[in-house]
């Protein structure tokens, strides 16, 4: 099951959700944040978005104005990280009790850039999914395989490990707050291409050992997006495919034209 939140309350439904969610990384000042979720908000209004979720993550300085002016329409707001500790002693982390109280219920954890630069490994993350899940929050959680593993081969082991090493110490009803959202991470910036076949490819992969864990239920219903550099020319036979719920967005999100054209694709 996919839980949908709205403003006022917290809704579950048995049904998977289709999920466009904007990652703005660090873009964007307090102003253009405003600017953009007001956009997005005007912009999707109108639009029958009948089991489909849209989500933007601002940076940390603009979360709760940016939860503010999103609050009432149908853009929900995520965190691009968080810290495992509830407070203390951690310079620069925000906890997800602090998250909370500005009104973000979303976070994004295990991005490939945060694993990358900021060396979290699958054990920090599975700490960071206990804190969130105990907070009752709801996670994206990233993950993927770089150039060397695609070429060697071991993008699947390398998939199957960072899901089981974060999530599968997780009861089953645990996952009702969990998306998850495959990132091949060769194929952002690199000058390389992932096909939406090859994305069905891993979906359809990620689907199986989550089902081999937890069941068919918990595995049809767990919303699985593509972080793989989503534009408006690839979206709709990227979300065509029948494993792939739609899309974690980079920069793509960041200008309004292509995030509505993105949108609209699903």
């Amino acid at each position: 099951m996919i839980k949908f939140v709205d403003k006022t309350e917290h809704k579950t439904i048995n049904m998977r959700a289709k999920i466009v969610a904007g990652n703005w990384k660090m873009n964007n000042d307090l102003d253009e944040s405003k600017s953009l979720v007001k956009k997005i908000a005007k912009s999707i209004k109108k639009q029958p978005l009948e089991n489909t979720r849209v989500i933007v993550a601002p940076t940390y300085v603009s979360l709760q104005k940016v939860a503010s002016k999103a609050k009432g329409t149908k853009v929900e707001v995520a965190a691009q990280n968080m810290h495992f500790e509830k407070s203390g002693a951690f310079t620069g982390e925000i906890s997800a009790t602090m998250l909370k109280s500005v009104g973000v219920h979303i976070v994004i954890l295990g991005h490939s850039e945060r694993r990358e630069y900021f060396g979290e490994t699958d054990a920090l993350l599975a700490k960071k999914v206990d804190a969130a899940l105990a907070n009752k929050m709801e996670i994206i959680f990233c993950f993927g395989e770089v150039l060397a593993d695609r070429k060697a081969g071991n993008h699947f082991k390398v998939v199957e490990s960072q899901i089981k090493n974060g999530l599968f110490h997780l009861e089953a009803g645990a996952w009702k707050n969990i998306i998850l959202a495959y990132e091949p991470v060769w194929a952002i910036g690199t000058g390389e291409t992932a096909s939406p076949e090859q994305a069905q490819e891993m979906h359809a992969f990620i689907r199986k050992i989550v089902a081999d864990k937890y069941g068919n239920d918990v595995a049809e219903n767990v919303s699985v997006l593509y972080g793989g550099s989503v534009k408006p020319s690839n979206a709709r036979e990227i979300f065509s495919k029948p494993d792939v719920d739609g899309g974690l967005i980079g920069g793509a999100a960041l200008n309004i034209d292509d995030f509505k054209a993105i949108i609209e694709a699903i």
